[in-house]
């Protein structure tokens, strides 16, 4: 589970990827602390070099959502982020957590592949709805669409 003290480094990931929207400093630090148990921090000699934050749905308190996943580009390609995924999700269902929830923007391939195996590889069901559309936002952000990994429902 990441610690505070991670915090700044989560920061500079994210900072360094490029891809994400970057979050304040202080909400990384924030992150560490409030959402620890449904986040996870992948180190290496004991630096972080990727990260996942999500957190319990309060709507729906049986749904893990995912925030950010973010590697350390010299950690690229090496599988870091699935394997946060499935020991994030391990710990989430230990916690009561079935589902796993998260929004990606249509252009983001990559991550829809990343999550698609991770449904894939736990036999959970893959969907996309529609969920922001790029007028929602009051800067220039392309939409983000939901991407629910989600238990089979067996028929009646």
């Amino acid at each position: 589970m990441p610690t505070v003290a991670d915090g700044t480094r989560l920061w500079e990931i994210a900072s360094d990827s490029k891809v994400l929207d970057v979050n304040s400093s202080y909400s990384y630090v924030l992150w560490c602390h409030d959402f620890a148990e449904t986040s996870i921090v992948a180190e290496v000699d004991g630096r972080p070099v990727g990260f996942v934050t999500g957190y319990r749905r309060q709507n729906d308190p049986s749904t893990l959502m995912v925030w950010q996943v973010a590697v350390d580009d010299s950690m690229r390609g090496h599988g870091v982020a699935g394997s946060m995924l499935h020991h994030l999700f391990d710990r989430a269902n230990r916690l009561g957590m079935v589902a796993m929830h998260t929004t990606i923007s249509p252009d983001n391939i990559p991550s829809q592949r990343l999550f698609e195996s991770v449904a894939k590889a736990r036999g959970l069901r893959f969907e996309r709805r529609d969920l922001f559309a790029a007028n929602t936002f009051p800067d220039s952000h392309e939409p983000e669409d939901l991407y629910m990994l989600e238990p089979e429902i067996p028929e009646p």
